[in-house]
């Protein structure tokens, strides 16, 4: 049974997502603090770098974002081509020039927002992909019938200039996709009329995106999510509001427990500290530990007290395993995004690292989030690069 449980405080809500009693994913939405990743703006340049090939651009919040040359430039397909930047930003934009922008990075107490003008506009089937030609499909869809049908599909029903990322949901979908296109072309169409007025002089939020509730509903209906439960009247409205404009939810239970602390159910308490810890114990006696850095995460995986009762190699690789299974979910529960490093015990078959390797990738297609495996370096680390769910303020 899949579940979402929000207990709502007195200036944040914290959400979690649980999978038959175990929580699977875990947010902490803070009232006083918006999130902006996803958000689309008229924005107003202001000073260029041209040593950094990158702007400053004003879109209305208390830091100036910033924007680099190559967020500017037309986008394109990177897995066809690579593109050198042989123009100089100062012939590309100009100060007090509208530029119409979406956030891809949130600030922090240290910088302004990341922003390009390569938007992406989710919706359930696909993500719109305006002022490109672009179609690519989610790696987690195999089937290469299936995938040349949802790009033909999606090619023809798409509006002329426009591109997109076929969702994971989109399998074995027609009439719903076709109907998801035409819903986020008019969403589209709407912030393009509002840009281009000649009355918008300065930097206005045109599109915010959703909330974490609604991200989840959206990227998990399909999990059949079967109950919401909620402390909170009010959130409880906006859920059945949220229900009541999408079908696909006409069967989505939505309790509402008043004064309750909902944390205790399913011991959600415990479960949430244990999301702190640094220092995560498997079933074998071994163990992992997470340590996250400005730059990257890096996780390392140690025997512990697991000392086996065959050869070394067979219990390294024991250890390994469990470590990986873990390793994917706790990245999913603790939404760790960027770039991450995980240094296995030393294998020294490379078949046993080929399976390491394999059994990872499988792991991570429970992850809604966009993860890429590298493999492993030349040093024998595993590197692989997660997108964060939701954004955090650092």
């Amino acid at each position: 049974m899949t579940e979402i449980i929000i207990q709502t405080g007195s200036n944040e809500k914290q959400i979690a997502l649980i999978e038959n009693g175990k929580l699977t994913e875990y947010y902490e939405e803070n009232d006083e603090y918006k999130r902006k990743e996803g958000n689309i703006y008229i924005g107003i340049v202001k000073d260029i770098i041209d040593g950094m090939q990158s702007a400053f651009v004003d879109i209305g919040t208390e830091k100036n974002s910033f924007i680099h040359l190559k967020d500017i430039l037309p986008k394109i397909d990177e897995t066809k081509e690579i593109k050198k930047e042989n123009k100089e930003i100062s012939k590309v934009v100009k100060p007090n020039q509208k530029l119409l922008v979406q956030v891809k990075k949130d600030s922090n107490e240290k910088k302004g927002a990341r922003v390009s003008t390569h938007i992406n506009l989710p919706s359930k089937y696909i993500a719109l992909l305006p002022n490109t030609d672009i179609i690519t499909i989610s790696q987690k869809i195999e089937d290469k019938k299936e995938q040349e049908r949802l790009i033909k599909l999606v090619k023809d029903n798409l509006s002329d200039g426009n591109g997109a990322i076929i969702r994971t949901s989109a399998q074995d979908k027609e009439k719903e996709i076709i109907e998801d296109i035409k819903k986020v072309e008019k969403k589209w169409n709407n912030i393009i009329q509002t840009s281009i007025s000649p009355e918008l002089r300065k930097p206005k939020l045109l599109y915010r995106s959703e909330s974490i509730i609604e991200r989840m509903l959206i990227d998990l209906a399909d999990n059949a999510i079967e109950k919401i439960t909620v402390n909170d009247k009010k959130v409880k409205e906006e859920l059945e509001e949220f229900k009541n404009e999408n079908q696909e939810y006409s069967n989505l239970k939505i309790e509402v427990k008043e004064k309750e602390n909902l944390l205790n159910i399913y011991d959600l308490d415990k479960q949430i500290e244990k999301i702190k810890n640094r220092k995560i114990w498997l079933k074998c006696g071994g163990f992992i530990t997470i340590d996250k850095t400005e730059a990257l995460t890096a996780i390392d995986v140690n025997t512990g007290k697991y000392t086996g009762n065959q050869n070394l190699e067979q219990t390294i690789y024991k250890v390994n395993t469990e470590a990986t299974i873990e390793i994917a979910k706790q990245l999913r529960l603790r939404d760790i995004g960027g770039i991450i490093i995980i240094d296995y015990i030393d294998m020294k078959k490379e078949e046993n690292k080929e399976k390491i390797e394999k059994l990872l990738k499988e792991e991570l297609k429970k992850d809604r989030s966009k993860t890429q495996v590298e493999g492993f370096t030349k040093l024998d680390l595993m590197e692989l690069t997660r997108k964060h769910v939701c954004s955090h303020k650092d």
